[in-house]
């Protein structure tokens, strides 16, 4: 059985720019596959915190660093028109030579919305409206050019070139487990299909769910990339696993954030069992919020004592 695919999610809320970018770098430097941002225009819950705009970022990170990928979990689909959007991810994707991950969602905070005077709809608008965003990703990607009529969006003869350097595009990661709405554009639309960690007691059951989808609308589901986001508190030892679940629980504790349902939480040995069952349940990408937020220490440890032994 292959390695999965690890990543580092690196939600921005309270980081300089130097302070991301070196753990980027010392991601890259350890061998860790990819880095994600969020994409919110402040800190969910805490506005007056500071909090660097996710494109902008993810441009910086791509152009100072050589093979790691980059990502968002997930980029918000009402911030930026799909035309206007599929012409920065090919631009991006120049830019990194092929080292963009595209995560898109339908957006997940009312409150950003309404403050900055966007629509936000109900779920069933904001779900069109990404489904709409989608089929024109794709036909940017595949035509370099778009043409597209909808409730929502209408774009006409639309060039995106250059056309993108990944092929057959960069990979579309959509988030979500909704049965109604973002699971069937998962089936239709999504490279990856990324499990968030609200749903990480639902892992087997959302998955089926999934495959019964792909079922309906002729989708071969092993064509899609499973991946799912959780907590990870590491310790390096016994010893320190208290006072390591302690700061994970102040940090992570909300039910939303899966701590206990991820199951990531203890010294190396047990981290490995635990990635190795997600891996035996089909998740090829697994994206890690750590508990310290990317210390030096734990990235390290993560490394050395974790991937490796995968």
């Amino acid at each position: 059985m292959s390695k999965p695919e690890i990543g580092v999610y690196l939600p921005q809320m309270g980081f300089t720019y130097e302070q991301i970018l070196h753990r980027t770098r010392r991601c890259e430097q350890l061998g860790i596959d990819s880095v994600w941002l969020y994409d919110h225009l402040y800190g969910p819950g805490v506005p007056d915190y500071p909090s660097l705009e996710a494109w902008t970022l993810a441009t910086a990170l791509l152009a100072h660093t050589e093979r790691i990928d980059v990502g968002h979990m997930v980029l918000c689909n009402q911030f930026r028109h799909p035309a206007v959007l599929a012409k920065m991810v090919t631009t991006l994707d120049h830019i990194s030579a092929g080292r963009l991950q595209l995560g898109i969602g339908s957006g997940s905070i009312e409150d950003e919305h309404n403050r900055a005077g966007l629509d936000w709809g109900t779920f069933r608008d904001r779900s069109e409206r990404l489904g709409e965003t989608l089929e024109i990703l794709h036909q940017a990607f595949a035509n370099e050019v778009i043409d597209f009529a909808g409730r929502h969006f209408t774009v006409r003869d639309m060039p995106i070139k250059p056309g993108p350097t990944r092929r057959p595009r960069p990979p579309i990661v959509v988030g979500g487990v909704g049965e109604k709405y973002t699971l069937p554009l998962v089936a239709r639309y999504a490279d990856v299909w990324n499990v968030p960690t609200y749903a990480l007691g639902e892992l087997e059951h959302k998955t089926s769910v999934l495959r019964s989808i792909c079922e309906e609308v002729g989708r071969d589901p092993s064509t899609i990339v499973l991946s799912v986001e959780a907590v990870m508190a590491l310790a390096p030892d016994d010893a320190s696993l208290a006072s390591v679940r302690e700061l994970a629980e102040k940090r992570f504790g909300l039910p939303a954030f899966g701590l206990e349902e991820g199951g990531l939480v203890g010294t190396p040995p047990a981290i490995v069992d635990r990635l190795q069952q997600l891996r035996e349940l089909g998740f090829d990408q697994i994206v890690l919020f750590t508990h310290d937020r990317g210390s030096d220490e734990t990235l390290d440890l993560l490394a050395g004592e974790v991937i490796a032994k995968l």
